[in-house]
């Protein structure tokens, strides 16, 4: 199908046919969860939405794999790179293994703590982790080597695939809903990873980077992970607080509001697939990488500013008709939610852009405010327009601690590449 395309339309670039086939992905994603809060309503959509938090979650573990593959298939040695590709499969699989066993392990607890009825579901979770850190590998090595066809048809088959087999299961009523969502996620695991690299040598290989390498690997990946999770705690504790400290109802119509404002960080996080080895291999070369973050930013201006301005002047029509009446009296909330995902959106490609060329002091900024989220959400509750609010004043100080690291950085480099 891609191949058929590519000839028929020759003059798209591979990273532009990735960027429409990756909106084609955040479409069905978001069709994927629309039809669900349709479907089972505000009350059991609370628990679905704990299922999709934690694949959010998930993801967002993976893609420090991925990151890091993308970064270093670029700047390691030609020669070493076949290497690098088996030894991450390598730990990629025993570090999900081992993070798969102890969600199987705390399956019993998980479920408590999130008021889920059936605690198997974190069983199939387990079973999934290796098979999507795997996965990880594969995607961040065509993300690095800018093979963006391979990349979108990753990305097609496991949106597909979780889309059709959760809902053949639910229409048909073979599983409860509960089952069918975590289901569709492992199966949809599987078919994601296709095309992919993965060799059984894999598990026997032995590294021969250098020290230095592997220093900065290490480097990298602890940075990385740290900012991940990070990202982690700010896009969903908001989700799982509400969650344990609110009733069914209302956590499920913040899961709504959460849904319809974050569509601006999906969009982000699509461009940031391609802006990160942009950027690395303008370093490589010598080139501009801030004039590259620039192009990138004006598109985000305009988009955000749009999705605000959209969700202030039509709340309740688009939450009518993306997930029905059920779900309207949180309307007033949802032009704020926007404000705070976009904000932190924003944040959030400044952050990438550094870590793509090594800079790590605004990833700890990041943390920060990460673990001052979950502090103030934990202690004031009071209301679902406190929980946003808390977010808003947050995510802008936030953007304006890096904004200042950034211009800082840039009158820092003017300052030392002035002629003599």
């Amino acid at each position: 199908m891609i191949t058929s395309i590519r000839k028929r339309g020759s003059k798209i670039s591979p990273a532009q046919w990735f960027m429409v086939s990756v909106m084609v992905v955040n479409a069905g994603n978001y069709a994927y969860n629309l039809i669900l809060g349709r479907w089972v309503g505000p009350a059991i959509f609370a628990d679905v939405a704990v299922l999709i938090t934690f694949l959010l979650v998930l993801s967002f573990l993976a893609m420090t794999i991925q990151l890091l593959c993308a970064k270093f298939v670029i700047e390691l040695p030609i020669e070493k790179i076949e290497n690098f590709k088996l030894v991450t499969y390598k730990y990629a699989l025993l570090t999900g293994g081992a993070i798969g066993i102890g969600c199987m392990l705390g399956a019993d607890g998980l479920a408590k703590i999130f008021q889920l009825q059936h605690a198997y579901v974190f069983y199939f979770f387990g079973l999934g982790i290796p098979i999507y850190f795997v996965m990880s590998v594969s995607r961040g090595l065509h993300q690095g080597k800018q093979e963006f066809l391979a990349l979108s048809q990753s990305y097609l088959f496991e949106m597909l695939g979780r889309l059709i087999i959760t809902f053949l299961l639910i229409g048909f009523s073979i599983v409860d809903p509960t089952l069918a969502v975590v289901i569709g996620i492992l199966l949809s695991f599987i078919l994601g990873l296709f095309p992919n690299q993965f060799s059984v040598r894999s598990i026997k290989t032995t590294s021969v980077l250098s020290d230095n390498e592997t220093t900065l690997i290490y480097k990298f990946l602890l940075i990385t992970a740290l900012y991940e999770g990070t990202q982690i705690i700010i896009n969903n504790s908001d989700i799982l607080i509400v969650k344990h400290f609110f009733e069914h109802k209302e956590a499920g119509l913040y899961a709504s509001l959460a849904l319809i404002g974050r569509v601006v960080y999906f969009i982000i996080w699509m461009l940031i697939m391609v802006l990160l080895p942009k950027v690395i291999q303008a370093k490589k070369d010598g080139g501009n990488p801030q004039k590259i973050l620039k192009d990138y930013i004006k598109f985000i201006l305009i988009l955000t500013t749009s999705l605000i301005t959209c969700c202030y002047l039509f709340p309740e029509t688009i939450i009518t008709l993306l997930f029905g009446e059920d779900y309207i009296s949180l309307g007033y909330l949802l032009y704020k939610y926007a404000l705070a995902t976009s904000l932190f959106a924003l944040g959030n490609l400044f952050v990438y852009y550094f870590l793509s060329l090594s800079e790590y002091k605004p990833v700890l900024l990041a943390m920060l405010f990460g673990v001052a989220q979950v502090v103030l959400l934990i202690i004031f509750h009071n209301s679902l327009a406190q929980v946003v609010h808390i977010q808003i004043g947050l995510m802008f100080v936030l953007l304006i601690g890096i904004l200042i690291y950034y211009f800082r950085a840039i009158h820092f480099s003017k300052v030392h590449t002035k002629p003599k």
